[in-house]
């Protein structure tokens, strides 16, 4: 089989290969499409922490099983996507049934090699049914999934204003997942393209374009003084993470989704004087995959609205470094295998 790997930053490679062997309470997978994500290209410029080269990437799975140790739970020729967060089960983030911060984790795509092969091989305990979805469907239930965790941990009110940083994929899934849990949402960024994405797709009337609006007077009149008392970093960009806490009203929370290699530095006294909450959110926990599955198969989220452009497996190299470029206006890249 062919596998495509990334040697080092800026350099990708085809690889042959052969098929994963059989192994106990292992599935073998065949690969029909795999979602380009942030952890990607950062991987690809060098800048995502937690990670060495070579990594075959691709975590974003849709796939049709193709062996099994035995047909019980899961059938040959079934479509699943994955969770692909390995956790140990032994550690105290897994015994307080937190395994997505799992202290020894290995992710699939980042910690080891990920699904930009014809065919892998996970665990069973990975599978996730896909329950009628399409394979490009299913390919996008792990980056929401990422939304809804970090909505989850907001725990989020009807009503609420909750603002979103970042209108890129991870955040239009956020902003999307915190509408159906009933925000009053606000989505900031400097992507026109992607602001009128969320007002044309997404039906989110508040959106603030950062290159022509200044921030704190645009949430001040949304918010009729009062500032989002959630607001989600969906940038991993430093400087917005560092800027966030001004934006936050008075016993508000901060939920970092996004991820960047350096310091954080706050305020101690503007952070204290809201007693306000900070918290990380880290990949998702198997409740947010069947919320994600349950929102798609109701209609409440339409995750092919998402997909903007498409590449083949075997032309991804050639074509990787375009999707970098945000003039591309790339919302989601999907990559086919058929």
């Amino acid at each position: 089989m062919i596998t495509l790997s990334c040697e080092t930053p800026g350099k990708f490679e085809f690889k042959e290969s052969t098929l994963p062997k059989p192994k106990k309470g292992y599935a073998l997978l065949k690969i029909k499409r795999i979602g380009i994500c942030g952890t990607d290209y950062h991987a690809f410029e060098g800048t995502q922490p937690f990670f060495n080269y070579p990594r075959i990437l691709g975590h974003e799975i849709a796939a049709e099983i193709a062996g099994l140790e035995t047909e019980q739970e899961f059938r040959i020729g079934e479509k699943v996507t994955i969770n692909p967060y390995f956790s140990c089960g032994q550690c105290i983030a897994c015994r307080n049934a937190k395994p997505n911060c799992c202290e020894h984790i290995s992710v699939f795509g980042v910690h080891e090699d990920g699904g930009m092969q014809e065919y892998i091989s996970v665990p069973e305990s990975a599978l996730i049914h896909g329950q009628g979805l399409s394979f490009d469907e299913l390919a996008l239930v792990e980056p929401l999934a990422i939304g809804a965790h970090g909505i989850r941990l907001s725990e989020l009110k009807t009503g609420e204003f909750v603002l979103i940083l970042g209108a890129g994929p991870i955040g239009l899934g956020t902003a999307s997942l915190a509408q159906i849990a009933g925000g009053e949402v606000i989505v900031a960024d400097y992507n026109t393209n992607r602001l009128d994405f969320c007002r044309n797709q997404l039906d989110i009337s508040h959106t603030i374009n950062l290159s022509e609006t200044d921030m704190y007077t645009s949430l001040k009149e949304i918010t009729h003084g009062d500032m989002p008392t959630v607001i989600i970093d969906c940038t991993g960009n430093q400087e917005a993470i560092n800027g966030a806490l001004k934006f936050l009203a008075h016993g508000g929370k901060l939920i970092l989704i996004g991820l960047q290699k350096k310091e954080i530095n706050i305020s101690h006294p503007e952070f204290h004087k809201r007693e306000a909450t900070l918290k990380s959110s880290r990949n998702a926990l198997s409740d947010d995959f069947s919320h994600v599955i349950n929102c798609i198969s109701k209609g409440l989220i339409h995750p092919l609205d998402f997909i903007s452009h498409r590449v083949a497996f075997e032309s991804l190299p050639g074509n990787f470094e375009k999707l970098l470029n945000s003039q591309q206006s790339v919302i989601k890249a999907m990559v086919e295998f058929d």
